[in-house]
């Protein structure tokens, strides 16, 4: 017996990493604050270094130190306290003074950015040894620092005034004597007026720290009974928003901070079989914004996107998704959208979901990079095994079926009574979710019929016909094909027999043209199989496609020899129309002369836009 190739095993180190990071996650305090780590080795941190936070609030770790979970913990907090602290904001460091309008800051040649980030240092290890987080790992500052330490300036001030004070012992988390933050050269302005975001949401991280554990000691949380501002922004739609407001009644708006950590949740997701949508109450996000998230996830529900998804990328598709709802929804103006780095690109506006994703799907590289409601690599549709789904049976209709007819009814609300303004794409989209799709099928039974009408019937006398027995000297006629060219009612077939093609595809799609070349009369078909090469089957009657088609090929994927070899064949006709049969994965300047159509498997994609695309299943 074969050996199951055993999973990437995870080494000891990053699994501490990893518990440590569910420990600042699982913390009332540290999991408000924003989090991006990024594992790297000894090489750029150096052999005793840590970790290391750089000026766009991305933690470094080294994955090549061995230390606890408690320990990782400590590290990480200490890490994301320099921006919560304000450390990397020129406001708050010595040597910083304003200038002009008081929008541009100006550094003054005494400034020491060594001393600044020691000062910083030994302000959070004293910080973390007084709320006893995690396991330190050096000692508390309080007893060996002999100068102030109410604040980071008072022990800069300190530092400078005694060369540093090499006598201290290292407090942070990088190599001894190294900087653990990068890019102090460059601080962080804000012009006059603006708050810097991630001090502001350490203030109200910490307050609403202590009043969780002032309830947690007293025996009470929060009144769950007390209406919260998702749900507030959630009636606002149910009264004043028709379009929307079936949907609304329908989903339970879930702001659990802990819940959103769990599932990594930066601003919103939701989950359609639950029909719960949750919002992280740690953006405090106002009620403008949050109008735009709700009605962002009411569209994805709404507009079944996530049933849509049918085989393509989960993650692009969603991001696709996005690209068109923000558009719609900036054009109704509905709420404001948040500045948090949403999707939103004018030259996208009047394509579909499924063009921005054929889009995105030619760099992938760039295009996993963009991030959703969610957060960087996560969809924002949630399918929670901790609970049950939607009960059918109590409820008397499906969540397709709900979320169809919803939508349905607002649009015709709107549009009865004048109210609002509604997108031509979004109006598109809710009519063709509520008439019932047609069969790929029907849909290529018609393109036959396009090129293929049935044959009329012509009567003829030039044969002694039948004559009944009561009135023998009446002729009788009868019905004969008209007498054309065999070569006018044929078509061309070019088959994908690469690796990526199954065989279950391939003879599902050749017993679907044969059955249907039968039934329109077609006597032959010209069969080019191709996948690096082409390969030239002649032609063949229905029959012989749908039971004896021998499939050459299994090689890679390139159909444009196949197209060139029929379009090129003096045998065909020149306006014999072309049905490829492929999986999507070709060449993307496929070039194809003659009148033709795609047919290929439900969920996938052609790297280009085709007039005419069949879609079996």
């Amino acid at each position: 017996m074969k050996k199951e190739k055993s999973k990437k095993r995870i080494s000891p180190t990053e699994e501490n990493i990893r518990e440590g990071l569910q420990i600042v996650r699982a913390h009332p305090l540290f999991g408000s604050l924003s989090l991006e780590y990024c594992l790297t080795s000894r090489e750029v941190l150096g052999r005793e270094g840590a970790a290391r936070v750089d000026i766009r609030n991305r933690i470094w770790l080294n994955r090549q130190i061995l230390l606890s979970p408690a320990q990782w913990a400590w590290i990480i907090a200490h890490c994301q306290l320099h921006h919560s602290f304000g450390h990397f904001d020129a406001r708050y460091m010595p040597g910083y003074s304003a200038a002009g309008d008081g929008q541009e800051k100006v550094r003054k040649p005494a400034f020491q950015k060594a001393l600044w980030n020691t000062a910083c240092d030994i302000y959070i290890a004293k910080f973390l040894a007084d709320i006893r987080f995690g396991k330190p790992i050096c000692e508390n500052p309080a007893e060996r620092f002999p100068g102030s330490l109410q604040s980071e300036q008072n022990i800069y001030q300190y530092l400078c005034e005694h060369g540093g004070a090499p006598e201290l012992p290292y407090y942070g988390t990088a190599s001894p004597h190294a900087m653990d933050m990068d890019g102090l050269e460059h601080p962080l302005t804000y012009p006059v007026g603006k708050d810097n975001p991630h001090v502001s949401r350490f203030a109200w991280a910490l307050s609403h720290s202590v009043s969780h554990t002032i309830q947690q000691a007293g025996g009470a949380l929060l009144n769950e009974q007390k209406k919260t501002r998702g749900s507030q922004a959630a009636e606002w739609f149910v009264s004043h928003y028709p379009l929307l407001g079936a949907l609304a009644a329908a989903f339970r708006i879930i702001e659990d901070q802990n819940l959103c950590h769990r599932y990594e949740i930066r601003i919103a997701a939701i989950d359609m079989e639950l029909g719960e949508i949750y919002v992280n109450p740690a953006l405090r996000l106002s009620e403008e914004e949050l109008h735009f998230v709700l009605a962002h996830e009411y569209l994805h529900a709404g507009l079944q996107h996530q049933r849509r998804c049918q085989g393509r990328d989960p993650y692009l598709w969603n991001i696709a998704c996005d690209y068109v709802i923000n558009a719609w929804l900036t054009e109704m103006g509905i709420g404001v959208m948040p500045d948090q780095g949403l999707l939103h690109d004018e030259s996208l506006k009047e394509l579909s979901a499924e063009t921005i994703y054929d889009l995105l799907i030619r760099d992938l590289k760039k295009s996993r990079k963009l991030q959703n409601l969610r957060g960087y690599g996560k969809g924002e549709f949630l399918n929670r095994p901790d609970a049950c789904g939607w009960d059918t049976a109590k409820k008397g209709v499906s969540l397709d079926e709900f979320c169809r007819n919803a939508l349905a009814q607002g649009l015709e609300f709107v549009t009865s009574s004048g109210r609002g303004t509604i997108p031509a794409g979004l109006i598109e989209e809710i009519r063709a979710l509520s008439m019932p799709p047609i069969p790929w099928g029907v849909k290529l039974a018609r393109w036959f019929d396009t090129y293929f009408p049935p044959l009329e019937k012509l009567r003829t006398y030039a044969r002694p016909s039948r004559r009944q027995g009561s009135t023998p000297h009446i002729p009788r006629p009868r019905y004969v094909r008209p007498d054309i060219p065999a070569d006018s009612r044929t078509f061309g077939v070019i088959i994908d027999t690469s690796g990526s093609m199954s065989t279950k595809d391939i003879g599902k799609a050749l017993g679907s043209i044969a059955s249907y070349a039968a039934a329109r009369e077609v006597p032959f078909a010209r069969i080019i199989f191709c996948d690096a090469a082409a390969y030239d089957a002649g032609y063949l009657s229905p029959d012989e496609i749908a039971g004896r088609v021998t499939v050459r090929g299994r090689g890679g994927t390139c159909l444009q020899p196949g197209v060139d070899l029929l379009e090129k064949a003096p045998d065909f006709p020149k306006d014999g129309p072309i049905l490829l049969i492929t999986d999507g994965w070709i060449e993307r300047d496929l070039r194809v002369h003659r009148n033709h159509a795609f047919l290929i498997p439900q969920g996938r994609s052609l790297p280009f836009r085709a007039r005419e695309v069949f879609y079996f299943s």
